[in-house]
This record gives structure tokens, C-alpha cells and sequence, in this order.
């Protein structure tokens, strides 16, 4: 299949077109693009609701979780060559597809770590001490006295100090992790196929070599790996059977981990004796609709573990200046996060000089908008108002523009 040209940019040509996909806000990204591309937005739910513009003219993309880019619809895009996923997870794009196609997928591997693992943290607490039901109890009115009606309350409460913590995956978000856990007194192990031996001796925890081991040995097992074709209901019927009775399952990583079916049945016998999910089959999530909807000791957050103030604004920064790096660079050889390099067809990366490199007219430097260096003085951007309009297209006050041809819909769930 032949691949894309470059992104043509500089004085001779016309910014190349950005699109924000499924979201609405761009004003973090418009600073940090202004001055190489045009930035738009379309708050979509899928390609259909696309308008065409985008799908003939953009060059880049970006988006949250809510969209799903499979082969049929990464081609509908007829100049695309870059889309960054705001988040660490890229399970709803087609990368080896994008590749094929000549277009770049990149991920931002590096934000959120603290608030994940934080969260991570406070919900194994809460299953511990079972400080949500009882909260939940006081709200209610109910009245909860005497030594009796505090057993009665507070039944399933554990000890923390000298239980087992067995995390699945342990990358930045699993070390993070562990690293908390061992302060509350958890004897913490991991499984992890990918990582070289070593790392359990750096940290001062266990590793063990089969999942089998891990949920055999484990008092609470947390989640933190990512979401692929091989470990899709990694938690099954099956693999619940081999954990401790009266374990807890924690998960902050993938929705697609768990199976939700055997994980309701195994909370209702009592085989796992309370859950924590702050992601789901499906999303957004709704009791109503789901197995897990009658479940007891079970606690549902709505993919929010990433979230922090802080934690988004670098998301989204680290996220522009990827896109940036693919303008005023080269593809893929500019990008600090591509995750589909080995995807790459040679034509698709075989560029003439000064197409998408030094030659564009626009200065490349991969410090500029860093989460970890101050912009540069002096750089075009620095001082631009935040503000990116298409001119053949309704402008929207203190935002970009918007291209959408649909209804106006609430703003998009982010995702780690």
C-alpha cells in the first residue's frame, strides 16, 4: 500500500488542519499549535459524525477514549499522518492498521501516574475498611451503636499489615503502586512477562513467574497492565477459582481485564468477598445496564482515576506537543511516543529533505511545551493568545473552532 506524503508546512503552504475528535476544549493545545497548524474540534462519538472537512484535510488528530478508529475508519481519513491518544492506553485504535496506512499512532505514557496509583491506594483502603459503606450507612440515618452494631457494620473489615498485594503490571503505574503499598504494611508481589529480572530486588518486593501464583498467593490483587488480544478477561471464571477465597480485585487499567459476568457471580457467592472497578466493559458506565447492576460489596467509579487538575493540563500538553513534533518534524523519527513504528511500510516513511523536516519553515525544537523544561524564550508561540479558528467555519468564543455537523452533546469522558 503506498504511503502518505509528509505534512507539508511552512510560508508556501497553509497550516495543515488539527482535530480534536471527540472532545470540545482545546484551549490548553490552540497556545502550543497556534503558529504551525489550524485547530478545530468536532465532538464525535464515531467516524459518521466526522464532517468531511476533516476527514479530506486533517493531518492530525487527537482524541480521548470515547472514539473508536478501526481500519475502515482510519480510512476515511485521506490526509491524516498523526493521531495522538490523550492517555496511556491505545486499545481503540487500529494501530497495525494506521501503520499500513502510513499514519503515526503515539500515546502520552507519562502523566497521571500518581493520581492512578493514588486512587489505586484509596480503593484497596476502602475495601479494607470499608469506610464507603460505612459512610454510606451514617448518610442514610442509620444508627450504628454499641460494640454489636459496629460488628454488624463494619463486617468483612481486615487488617491490612501482613496481607498480600499482588499487582498485575508493573510499569510506572504498578511501581507507583507498590511503592505505596508497602508503606501501609501490604507484603506486595508482582506478575509481569515483560520485564527483565532485576527490578523486584531495585524495589524490595516478589516477583513470581505465572498468573496462576499470584492469585494463589494473594490476599488483594490489583490490575495495572495493559489491554490486548492476549489478556482480554484475563480475570475469568477460571482464572477467579484460582484466587484466595475472600480476595479482593481491584482494577484502574482496562475495563476489558474483567469479566464482568464472572466477576458478578463470583461477588454474589462470595468468592471474592468485595470489588473496586474504575473502569468497565463498557463506558460510559450504568448499573442499569451492566451484570454487576445487583452486586454487593462492589464499588463503581467512572474512569476517573487519572484525573487531577495538574494530571490533565500536562496530559493535554504532552499531547499537543507530540502533534507538534509531527508537523515540524519527521514522521515517525520526531516522535517521542509512536507505538506503531514496526507498522510502517518503507514508503510510508520515505520522505523527500525539507517536506516534514528542518526545511518546513517552522523551527523544530523537541524541548518546546516539555512538561519537564520551561517553553523556551523566544519561541513563536510563547506569547500568542489561545486562540485557532478555521475561516471557512463558525468560530466559537475562548475556544476553536467547531466542526460538527450534529447536535451539540455533553463533553467527553477522558481516560487515562
Amino acid at each position: 500500500m503506498a504511503g502518505r506524503g509528509p505534512i507539508a508546512n511552512g510560508p508556501m503552504h497553509p497550516r495543515p488542519l488539527v482535530a480534536l475528535l471527540d472532545g470540545r476544549d482545546c484551549s490548553i493545545e490552540m497556545p502550543i499549535l497556534k503558529d504551525v497548524a489550524t485547530v478545530a474540534f468536532c465532538d464525535a462519538q464515531s467516524t459518521s459524525e466526522i464532517h468531511e472537512k476533516v476527514l479530506n484535510e486533517a493531518v492530525g488528530a487527537l482524541m480521548w477514549h470515547s472514539i473508536t478508529l478501526r481500519k475502515e475508519d482510519l480510512e476515511k481519513f485521506k490526509s491524516l499522518r498523526v493521531i495522538v491518544r490523550a492517555g496511556s492506553g491505545y486499545d481503540n485504535v487500529d494501530t497495525k492498521s494506521a501503520g499500513e496506512l502510513g499514519i503515526a499512532v503515539c500515546n502520552v505514557p507519562g502523566y497521571g501516574v500518581e493520581e492512578v496509583a493514588d486512587s489505586a491506594l484509596c480503593l484497596i483502603l476502602n475495601l479494607y475498611r470499608r469506610t464507603y459503606w460505612l459512610a454510606t450507612m451514617v448518610k442514610e440515618g442509620k444508627k450504628v451503636a454499641g460494640p454489636e452494631g459496629i460488628r454488624e457494620a463494619a463486617a468483612g473489615s481486615a487488617r491490612i499489615r501482613g496481607d498480600t498485594l499482588g499487582i498485575v503490571g508493573l510499569g510506572r503505574i504498578g511501581t507507583a503502586v507498590a511503592l505505596r503499598a508497602k508503606t501501609f504494611g501490604f507484603t506486595v508481589i508482582f506478575y509481569d512477562p515483560y520485564l527483565h529480572d532485576g527490578v523486584e530486588k531495585s524495589l524490595g518486593i516478589t516477583r513470581v513467574y505465572t498468573l496462576q501464583d499470584l492469585l494463589f498467593q494473594s490476599d488483594c490483587v490489583t490490575l495495572h497492565c495493559s489491554l490486548n488480544e492476549h489478556n482480554h478477561h484475563l480475570i475469568n471464571d477460571y482464572t477467579i477459582k484460582q484466587m484466595r477465597p475472600g480476595a479482593f480485585l481491584i482494577n484502574t487499567a482496562r475495563g476489558g481485564l474483567v469479566d464482568e459476568h464472572a466477576l458478578a457471580s463470583a461477588l454474589k457467592e462470595g468468592r471474592i468477598r468485595a470489588s473496586a472497578l474504575d473502569v468497565h466493559e463498557n463506558e460510559p458506565f450504568s448499573f442499569s445496564n451492566s451484570p454487576l447492576k445487583d452486586c454487593p460489596n462492589l464499588i463503581c467509579t467512572p474512569h476517573s482515576a487519572f484525573y487531577s487538575d495538574q494530571s490533565v493540563t500536562e496530559l493535554r500538553e504532552m499531547a499537543a506537543g507530540e502533534i507538534r513534533r509531527a508537523i515540524v518534524g519527521r514522521i515517525p523519527d520526531s516522535l517521542r511516543n509512536c507505538v506503531n513504528k514496526d507498522y510502517f511500510t518503507s514508503s510510508s516513511t520515505n520522505y523527500p529533505e525539507g517536506m516534514n523536516g528542518s526545511g518546513s519553515g517552522y523551527p523544530y525544537n523537541p524541548l518546546i511545551h516539555s512538561t519537564t523544561e520551561p517553553p523556551l524564550s523566544g519561541t513563536p508561540h510563547a506569547h500568542m493568545p489561545a486562540h485557532s479558528t478555521l475561516p471557512t467555519l463558525p468560530t466559537l468564543p475562548e475556544s476553536s473552532s467547531m466542526i460538527n455537523h450534529q447536535s451539540q452533546k455533553p463533553d467527553s469522558a477522558e481516560s487515562h
